[in-house]
């Protein structure tokens, strides 16, 4: 049975560091306890502000207060090592693999992209646009406040193309289909090709217009055509054991902090394949 903990401790004394407030608040040794520091799962609130805190020897403030969201399950996770396909310095763009978030939670960070570019770059990240924990595929992370702006605001004016393949269950009737159906109330548009067919599946490749939540999944649901191993709105657990399938695979965008065009694609064998 796995052991959660989500505890708050206030410093009751002046310059205590954190990781004796810690061990002595909780029954966790202090190897267990900088584990968790690092995984991003230890939370501080001074004054106003609470954030993440990392370091052991953090001094603490007479009433300071300290958050631990610790589950033994979480923090055991491995994570797959996300891949660079470009270094903008100021952004960059990875191969995000299936299981990876795209940001941490209160519960750590250690298997998010963000945090694992931080460690692999040695920069700050900051999220611009976001692909689901089972999606695999292309995402860009800003390393300034000011990239993040630019690049939040080509995603936000539909100034960047988005490219997917899906696996999906049944033969796709259709060469191309719009998808227009409304998600959550708001307008959603998803543009369906078919490019293979094979044992009663079939391989698409999708560009969307819009950015709902879940979007891709939801529309070729609707239209009675799920994407293999989706759990959330497909037959996953009923026929199809396998991760989803669903990958971006390609953006193109003009870029905001040099003007340039910049396509990246996947390569042939990082694909998703039928």
């Amino acid at each position: 049975m796995q052991r959660i903990i989500e505890q708050k401790i206030i410093n009751q004394t002046d310059q205590s560091l954190l990781i004796n407030v810690l061990a002595d608040a909780i029954s966790l040794s202090k190897q267990v306890l900088k584990s968790a520091l690092d995984k991003g799962c230890v939370w501080l609130k001074s004054g106003k502000k609470t954030n993440r805190v990392r370091r052991v020897k953090k001094p603490l403030k007479v009433g300071d207060e300290v958050f631990i969201y610790f589950n033994e399950k979480i923090l055991s996770s491995i994570p797959r090592e996300p891949e660079l396909l470009l270094d903008k310095k100021d952004y960059s763009i990875w191969f995000k693999p299936a299981g990876v978030f795209a940001q941490g939670s209160k519960w750590g960070d250690h298997c998010a992209l963000t945090r694992l570019v931080e460690k692999s770059l040695d920069r700050p990240t900051l999220l611009v646009h976001r692909l689901d924990r089972a999606t695999s595929g292309i995402m860009m992370v800003a390393h300034t406040k000011h990239a993040a702006k630019d690049l939040s605001k080509i995603f936000a004016d539909r100034k960047i193309n988005k490219t997917y393949l899906a696996i999906v269950e049944g033969g796709f009737s259709n060469k191309t289909l719009t998808i227009d159906e409304n998600i959550d109330g708001k307008n959603a548009i998803s543009h369906a090709t078919l490019l293979k067919t094979l044992d009663n599946k079939s391989l698409l490749k999708v560009n969307i217009e819009t950015g709902r939540k879940h979007q891709i999944r939801k529309h070729l649901s609707h239209i009675g055509y799920p994407i293999i191993g989706d759990r959330l709105h497909g037959n996953a657990v009923k026929n199809h054991p396998e991760d989803l399938q669903l990958q971006a695979i390609q953006l193109e965008f003009n870029c905001p902090i040099d003007q340039q065009f910049i396509q990246i694609e996947l390569d042939d064998k990082m694909k998703i394949r039928l």
